[in-house]
């Protein structure tokens, strides 16, 4: 009797002597499919890593906010005003007496120095 058997005698159990069937080695390269899902799953990740960050970037600009009323922030519009207004009148003062000094208009001095009559 031969080693092996020429037919099976099971319906389960293949034939030995049928050709062997091709099987896929696992060190096969990746389909184009399962690239394009790989550059889906780190571009997803990258994605969640910057959500983290920016929501929490986004907690300390409330908290930042938090930390101040809304009071305390008109006041201090108001004293930045207030200066901006201090500085101004002092510069137009300055332009006035260049003018004067010149014997030109005051309009002709703010054309010289580049500044608008809205300025």
């Amino acid at each position: 009797m031969p080693p092996f058997p020429t037919q099976s005698s099971s319906p389960n159990i293949a034939n030995v002597n049928s050709s062997p069937q091709p099987v896929s080695p696992p060190f096969q390269a990746a389909t184009p499919d399962a690239k394009k899902a790989a550059n889906l799953q780190a571009k997803i990740a990258v994605l969640e890593s910057q959500i983290s960050e920016l929501e929490a970037k986004r907690e300390e600009l409330r908290l930042q906010l938090k930390t101040t009323t809304p009071h305390l922030t008109v006041r201090k519009h108001i004293n930045l005003l207030t200066t901006y207004n201090e500085i101004r009148d002092i510069g137009m003062g300055l332009m006035g007496m260049i003018a004067e000094s010149r014997g030109l208009r005051i309009k002709d001095v703010y054309e010289e120095f580049g500044v608008e009559p809205e300025d």
